[in-house]
């Protein structure tokens, strides 16, 4: 069985039904780890003190604000070309909670600013960006709702969703595009990470927990639309059917 095979919702809703009580314990345990190893092992920043433990928090939100966006992008491309059942199921899906990881992202970024940059908030090039992005996400969630029927709206949203994916290279390369109080990546870079290894580690051990996370978050939402979208399909055959009966009385 080939992975575009889970197009089909049966075979996905019996796959992700064996596969979701494992993320959730797959996530939970590594992100307990990550958060020991965050707030136990990791030392303090000879500059920034216990301020710096705030990136444990922060960059993985930022890097699944990101990711949840280019995903939606490559399922809307999914809705467009191939039109995949759950192709639509999983943009829309992602949205909710891309928007909470940005938001995520934008809190912790301000509580980490105020002591290092003296403010809570600068517009800056990324900065700037990813609250774009938060607001990208909040009119994707808005236009969706606006259509009763899901399927009518998602080609129209899966076009303003690639338009929108503009702004993943911005938030990436803004700090090297323009100057910004932002630092530059110290973590994927062509000369390798910056960052010492007792801080690397316990850094990357809690961006995959959220990654876990994120995807078992992810496939419980697809889990919830598709079936919103069988009651509201039974709901209208029902209807059709009444009024196809009261016609013949």
């Amino acid at each position: 069985m080939g992975v575009f095979d889970f197009a089909n919702p049966t075979r996905f809703m019996n796959f992700s039904a064996r596969v979701l009580p494992w993320l959730w314990g797959l996530a939970a345990l590594v992100l307990a780890v990550g958060l020991y190893m965050a707030f136990f092992t990791a030392p303090q920043d000879y500059q920034q003190g216990n301020t710096v433990r705030i990136m444990f928090i922060h960059v993985p939100a930022a890097w699944l604000a990101m990711f949840a966006y280019a995903l939606i992008a490559t399922s809307s491309i999914g809705t467009l070309v191939w039109r995949h059942p759950l192709a639509d199921v999983s943009a829309r899906a992602a949205a909710p909670i891309g928007a909470a990881f940005t938001f995520l992202a934008l809190v912790t970024g301000s509580l980490w600013g105020k002591p290092m940059w003296g403010t809570w908030w600068e517009w800056d090039a990324r900065l700037t960006s990813v609250l774009i992005l938060f607001l990208m996400y909040l009119g994707l969630i808005a236009l969706w709702r606006a259509f009763d029927d899901p399927g009518r709206g998602a080609r129209i949203v899966a076009v303003l969703a690639l338009v929108g994916a503009v702004n993943l290279p911005i938030i990436k390369f803004s700090v090297d595009w323009w100057n910004t109080l932002h630092q530059p990546a110290s973590v994927f870079r062509f000369d390798g990470p910056t960052i010492h290894p007792t801080i690397l580690w316990p850094l990357l051990v809690m961006a995959l927990g959220a990654t876990l996370l994120f995807v078992a978050l992810h496939i419980a939402a697809m889990r919830n639309e598709v079936l919103r979208r069988r009651l509201r399909s039974m709901q209208a055959r029902a209807a059709r059917s009444t009024i196809a009966a009261r016609a013949v009385a």
